[in-house]
C-alpha cells in the first residue's frame, strides 16, 4: 500500500509559493494548515519544506534530533550570526559541547545568578519614576541584556561596548528569520540590509573575542563568571583547553541572543495578559504585594511566588518565543505516515502545539490556574517545545523561568503598571522571536490594597484573530 503524499499548502502561486500569506499574518496562517492534515508543503520563495501540523509528531521530532538534526534554511542563517554554538551547532557536535557548556547551568550556580538579576532589576526598576511614560519592552530587554553581560562575563563592561553589541544583536535577531526567507543569490547582495547585517555580524563576533581575550589576561576578574567557565572548561579524558576563543565566542553570542529577547518578550506577554483578565492581574499583584512588600524578589523568595510562575508559564503557552524553527533530515526516514528522503527541511510551530485543542482545552483562554503546581507542590513543566525536547532541550530553561519569575514579581511589586493598550506594538512578523514591539506602560505607585480574587479569562488576546485585531493582524 503506498504511502500518501504531504498535501500542498493551499493558496501558493508560482514564484513566490506561500510566501505572501506568510508574511502577511503569519499566525493565522499557520493554524489555518492544520486543516490539511499532520504533515503539509510550503514553499517560501522557491523554498521547499514540510511543515508539522501535529504536536505528538512534533514532540518525535523534537526528541529524534539524530534524524531530524537541526538544519534548514534558519539554521544556516543563525550558524552564520553566532557560529556553532550548542543551541546551533548540528547533532554531531552537540553531546561534547553540552557536556563542556553544563556546568554553567548546575543547580548550585542559580542562587549566584539570582543574585546579579536582583542588582540588575533593582536598579533599572528604581530608576522608573511616577507618573512617566515607558516603553516596557525596551525596558524589560535593558534589564536581560544587563543580566547576560553580567552573567557571562561576571564584571563590568563598559556602558559604551554595552550599548554596541546589545545594538548589533538586535540587528542579527531581526535579519535571521528575514534572511531564512530570501533565496539563496540574494543573500550577498550589497542591499542596506545585508549590509547592516554583516557589519553587525563582524563586529559583535570581535567585542565578544575581544572581551574574552581580556578576561584571560586578568584571571582575577570575575571568575564567577558564565565565561570563566568556559575558559576553564576542559575535556575529561585530556588535560588540553577544549573551547577556543572562536567557540567561546560563539557560545556567548548563543546565551545573549538566546537570554534577551525571549525572556522580555514572555514578561510583557505576561503583564499585558494580566491586564486583559482582571482577576489574573489581581492575584498576581496580590502575590508579589504581600511576598515582597514592594522590594525587588530575590532567590529566596521563589517558593513563595506561585502564582507568578504559573502567569509567566501561562504567557509562555500563548506566545512561546520561538513561533517557527526549521530542522533538516539526515537521512531517509519516516514521520507519522509519511517516508520523507534525506535533506528534507522540515519547519515546525511551537506556537502551534501550544494551541493544540486537545492538549490545551478552549486554547486562546488565557488560564494561570493550567500550571497550578502538582499535590507534591512541584510546578507543572513548562510545555516542552516551548524550549524544545530531548537532548537538544534549550540548556537555560530554568535561567529563563527564573528571571522571568523575579523580574514580573519585581515589576508588579514595586508599581502600578497601566499599559495604554493603542499603543500596543504587535510583534513585527516575520521575526526570530515571538516579542512585543513596544509596549507602553504609565507607572504609577500602588495606592490601594490588592485584593484577591479568583482568575477569570474575561478578554480576547491581541494575537487571536478577532475584531480587535482586524488591524493589528495585518501589521504582523
Amino acid at each position: 500500500m503506498p504511502r500518501p503524499t504531504v498535501p500542498l499548502a493551499p493558496g501558493h502561486t508560482p514564484l513566490l509559493g506561500h510566501l505572501v500569506p506568510f508574511l502577511r499574518a503569519p499566525l493565522p496562517f499557520l493554524r489555518s494548515l492544520t486543516s490539511c492534515g499532520d504533515l503539509v508543503e510550503l514553499r517560501l520563495a522557491g523554498q521547499r519544506m514540510t511543515l508539522v501540523c501535529d504536536a505528538d509528531l512534533t514532540d518525535r521530532l523534537l526528541v529524534n534530533d539524530r534524524a531530524f538534526d537541526k538544519g534548514g534554511p534558519l539554521y544556516d542563517r543563525l550558524r552564520e550570526a553566532g557560529g556553532n554554538g550548542v543551541a546551533t551547532c548540528p547533532a554531531r557536535e552537540h553531546r561534547r559541547q553540552r557536556r563542556l557548556v553544563q556546568p554553567a547551568f548546575r543547580t548550585e550556580r542559580f542562587p549566584g545568578y539570582a543574585r546579579i538579576m536582583s542588582q540588575r532589576m533593582d536598579t533599572v526598576i528604581r530608576g522608573l519614576r511616577p507618573g512617566s511614560v515607558v516603553d516596557l519592552a525596551r525596558e524589560t530587554r535593558r534589564i536581560t541584556a544587563d543580566v547576560l553581560i553580567s552573567t557571562v562575563f561576571g564584571a563590568e563592561v563598559s556602558p559604551h561596548v554595552h550599548a554596541q553589541l546589545a545594538a548589533d544583536l538586535k540587528e542579527l535577531a531581526g535579519g535571521i528569520l528575514r534572511r531564512s526567507l530570501m533565496p539563496k543569490p540574494v543573500l550577498p547582495l550589497p542591499t542596506p540590509g545585508n549590509v547592516r547585517y554583516r557589519r553587525a555580524s563582524r563586529r559583535s563576533q570581535r567585542i565578544m573575542l575581544e572581551l574574552i581575550r581580556r578576561h584571560r589576561a586578568d584571571p582575577t576578574a570575575g571568575r564567577a563568571g558564565l565565561l570563566s567557565i568556559l575558559i576553564d572548561a576542559h575535556d575529561p579524558d585530556s588535560e588540553r583547553q577544549t573551547f577556543t576563543d572562536e567557540e567561546i565566542a560563539d557560545q556567548a553570542v548563543t546565551f545573549y541572543v538566546a537570554g534577551t529577547e525571549t525572556t522580555a518578550g514572555s514578561v510583557c506577554w505576561a503583564v499585558y495578559l494580566a491586564a486583559l483578565h482582571p482577576a489574573v492581574r489581581r492575584r498576581l499583584t496580590h502575590e508579589a504585594r504581600e511576598v515582597l512588600a514592594g522590594r525587588t524578589a530575590t532567590w529566596e523568595d521563589l517558593d513563595r511566588l506561585v502564582y507568578t510562575r504559573q502567569t509567566l508559564t501561562e504567557a509562555l503557552r500563548m506566545y512561546p518565543p520561538g513561533w517557527f524553527l526549521t530542522r533538516e533530515t539526515t537521512a531517509a526516514t519516516r514521520l507519522g505516515n509519511h517516508d520523507l528522503p534525506a535533506g528534507t527541511t522540515i519547519a515546525f510551530s511551537p506556537y502551534l502545539a501550544t494551541h493544540e485543542p486537545s492538549r490545551y482545552p478552549d486554547p486562546d483562554r488565557f488560564d494561570p490556574d493550567r500550571w497550578t503546581p502538582h499535590e507534591d507542590g512541584a510546578p507543572p513543566p513548562v510545555p516542552s517545545v516551548v524550549f524544545g525536547g530531548g537532548a537538544r532541550k534549550c540548556i537555560g530553561d530554568e535561567f529563563a523561568i527564573l528571571e522571568g519569575t523575579l523580574m514580573l514579581a519585581s515589576l508588579t511589586s514595586h508599581w502600578d503598571l497601566r499599559l495604554q493598550p493603542d499603543s500596543l506594538g504587535l510583534p513585527r512578523l516575520p521575526h526570530l522571536t515571538l516579542s512585543p514591539g513596544r509596549m507602553n506602560a504609565r507607572i504609577e505607585r500602588h495606592t490601594a490594597p490588592a485584593a484577591d480574587g479568583p482568575a477569570e479569562a474575561a478578554a480576547p488576546e491581541p494575537a487571536q484573530e478577532g475584531k480587535q485585531e482586524g488591524k493589528g493582524e495585518q501589521r504582523r
